[in-house]
């Protein structure tokens, strides 16, 4: 979605800078972002207009590559989500700890509901580590990993170039990957996942992102 957050840039970069150095930020609050991005505001309604209005941001990661953190990442899926508090219920595992949060493999049928946004406050062209999808991939399922070489292969391919102020969206569960950047300039993105259904008893969404 061209500058479809525009606006919103002085925000996202105020929340970068409380981010400090670190390479990917789980966030357990949006601040100032909260109404724009689950409230009434222009990524909230991109995204109600998808998923309903029940849908609502339940992780949020930024993403900085720099000089002295630059990473590269192969082909994958996002498997896991964010809960508050680790409980053993069927159908969810395994459990992993990712700064500090406990993240769970939730039944796939729950990832297929989610979406996914990529808010970029940067340029991103070729050199500075677009994000790469295997368009269509996200109807395969959960890809093992035996598979996920000749999927690709057989998809078609997109970078996620972007402006300043561009949005990104697409399906949780597609196939992706991302190179580490050659160029003098991040990019900064913030990345939500969406959804609008509830956890099995007793399991929560971790962050309060509402």
């Amino acid at each position: 979605m061209p500058g479809a957050a525009i606006d919103l840039l002085p925000k996202l970069a105020a929340l970068f800078e409380a981010c400090g150095d670190a390479a990917g930020t789980r966030l357990t609050s949006l601040g100032a972002l909260t109404p724009e991005l689950s409230g009434i505001g222009s990524i909230a309604e991109l995204v109600n207009g998808r998923m309903g209005r029940a849908a609502r941001p339940v992780r949020a990661i930024a993403f900085d590559k720099t000089h002295a953190n630059n990473w590269a990442l192969g082909w994958h899926q996002d498997r896991t989500i964010c809960v508050g508090q680790r409980s053993d219920v069927h159908g969810y595992g395994p459990w992993t700890k990712k700064q500090g949060m406990d993240h769970v493999e939730p039944p796939f049928s729950l990832l297929e509901r989610m979406l996914t946004i990529r808010i970029h406050l940067d340029e991103v062209g070729p050199d500075n580590a677009p994000l790469t999808i295997a368009s269509g991939s996200h109807r395969h399922g959960r890809v093992k990993d035996e598979d996920v070489c000749g999927i690709v292969t057989n998809s078609e391919i997109a970078q996620c170039l972007a402006n300043p102020g561009d949005v990104w969206v697409y399906a949780t569960p597609v196939l992706h990957a991302s190179a580490a950047s050659t160029s003098k300039l991040g990019p900064r993105v913030l990345q939500l996942n969406y959804c609008a259904d509830s956890l099995a008893h007793p399991l929560e969404w971790a962050s309060n992102l509402t």
